[in-house]
């Protein structure tokens, strides 16, 4: 009699394996060939992540930035990305050396306590992300079939049937989806921007950082050159991306005896990550001269999605001649809504992977990647149901208005959950004793990250403040700003204590893992 050993799964296990089990390990990459073939093979990962950095928060940050202050906040885009590629390799190095997630690795040195709050403020840094996803994929459903905005959102949730086709077809072709859906967006505003013919003088000159890039005045459409470049800072740097690239950069099979294949797997992922980052530089580079070239300067009232949408149809609005031919046959906004859709649904495929990660990571639950698309799209919709339906019955602007800043809104859980990403991985990676002697940061990785991570966190709190105040609008008063600026300053001091209780944590635990190593070592040598 043969005994029937088949697993028997559930809809919610535990769950205390390798990151991502079902992909982990998965994908083959050859030995001794040459780089182009081996650089090949491990490319995807990056992909994944980059999606992040140019996903519908990105858009109105960088489009409204170029609007209001012209190319002044290109040097913020490059910033922003030269300390996204040099996080993201930390992160693909902890994964791959220390064979954790990020979010595993902050398990395992702190307790349980810690985890479950970790893991509560990274789900709702996932939520608001997921907003602007919801809010991006349905308007770019109404704009081009003309589907109301409240089917438009539920048929949102129905991309639950997307990921469950794509988990049928093996994560290398998922890779490729992204990356194609990628070049989709790249060429689109590449097309828009060359019809444009932007100053390039203008353009470099704008890479260089100013003083004038952080100030406060002065205030055009209600942004300042310093709130404009936090916008486009909280749009870019993501603590998804992180715990995401710490596991997905596992996939690849590599023999962890070989200290050398290990070496080789941390530098071609090295190399995917900075190109895949490098086109997402590009992309939102692209986004910003689009708000300076493509339209005449102060003529789009609605920087929504919409307003964005109809200018690019609207002849007076934009800056020659050509850019005007073309959009009569209305190219340009179809263009635009159908890059707005594929950025949405990129992003919904890292988002739920993402969620997986730390639900491991942090509380060891693991539930189908179906069903945790399910109940996060479904919260996620609340919110965007309850703002479409209350502004149905007033006039377009004000319900275009009310959406856009939902979705600018959302985006501060996102400053909240930084730090809490950006300091562990920043100390792991440090550590001779989690990486080794090899694989630990170089002093100058260690200088740049520290002034990234404490530059991010300060800039993040320092924009908190006004943050809170835009949840009362336009036309808050003194009072409302004072209560907005009473509530900043707790959740700052909550930030602060959380964040020492976590600094604390780790270190006694990295000293507990040391004594457990040096007790290992000496009884292998008796």
């Amino acid at each position: 009699m043969v005994e029937n050993t088949k697993k028997k799964h559930h809809l919610i296990e535990y769950a205390n394996g390798p990151s991502l089990e079902e992909i982990n390990g998965t994908v083959e990459v050859p030995k001794g060939k040459g780089f182009w073939r081996t650089l090949f093979a491990y490319s995807g990962p990056g992909a994944l992540v980059a999606v992040g950095y140019m996903d519908p928060g990105n858009w109105s940050t960088s489009i409204t930035g170029g609007q209001n202050f012209q190319y002044l906040l290109m040097s913020v885009i490059l910033i922003s990305s030269l300390i996204a590629m040099l996080l993201q390799y930390m992160a693909a190095k902890l994964g791959i050396v220390t064979q954790m997630d990020l979010a595993q690795a902050i398990r395992a040195r702190t307790s349980k306590t810690l985890g479950i709050v970790l893991w509560i403020l990274t789900e709702l840094a996932i939520m608001a992300t997921d907003i602007a996803e919801v809010i991006g994929g349905a308007i770019a459903l109404y704009l081009l079939f003309n589907i109301p905005l409240v089917i438009a959102v539920f048929i949102t949730v129905f991309d639950v049937l997307l990921l469950l086709l794509l988990t049928k077809i093996g994560f290398r072709k998922i890779e490729a989806i992204v990356v194609a859906l990628i070049m989709v967006i790249l060429f689109i505003f590449v097309y828009q921007v060359l019809l444009s013919d932007p100053n390039w003088g203008m353009v470099i000159e704008g890479l260089v950082p100013t003083t004038q890039t952080i100030a406060t005045h002065p205030h055009i459409g209600g942004q300042t050159p310093l709130s404009g470049a936090l916008g486009i800072i909280g749009a870019t740097v993501m603590p998804h991306n992180l715990y995401l690239h710490s596991s997905i950069s596992q996939t690849r099979k590599i023999d962890h005896d070989d200290i050398e294949d290990v070496a080789n797997a941390v530098k071609f992922s090295a190399w995917d990550s900075n190109i895949q980052l490098t086109f997402a530089f590009f992309v939102n580079a692209l986004l910003l001269i689009t708000g300076v070239a493509v339209f005449k300067s102060g003529t789009v009232e609605d920087p929504s999605f919409f307003g964005l949408y109809q200018a690019l149809s609207d002849t007076s609005k934009l800056s020659n001649g050509i850019l005007a031919d073309v959009a009569r046959t209305g190219i340009l906004s179809t263009l635009f809504a159908v890059a707005l859709l594929a950025s949405g649904q990129n992003s919904t495929i890292t988002g739920t992977l993402t969620g997986q990660v730390i639900m491991e990571g942090f509380i060891h639950m693991r539930m189908p990647l179906w069903l945790r698309r399910l109940v996060t799209r479904l919260i996620s919709v609340i919110p965007v149901l309850i703002c479409v339906l209350l502004t149905s019955n007033k006039p377009p602007i004000e319900e275009h208005e009310a959406l856009n800043n939902l979705m600018n809104n959302s985006q501060v859980f996102l400053a909240f959950a930084l730090p809490f990403s950006m300091l562990p991985l920043l100390m792991f990676t440090d550590s001779k004793v989690e990486m080794g002697e090899r694989f630990s940061n170089s002093w100058w990785v260690k200088l740049f990250g520290w002034v990234s991570v404490i530059g991010l966190t300060y800039l993040n709190l320092l924009g908190l403040p006004d943050s809170i105040a835009d949840f009362y609008g336009d036309k808050a008063t003194a009072s409302q700003i004072q209560t907005a600026h009473i509530i900043a300053y707790i959740i700052i001091v909550a930030v602060l204590a959380l964040l020492i209780w976590t600094i604390v944590e780790l270190y006694l635990g990295n000293k507990r893992f040391e004594q457990e190593q040096a007790t290992k070592a000496a009884a292998q040598e008796e």
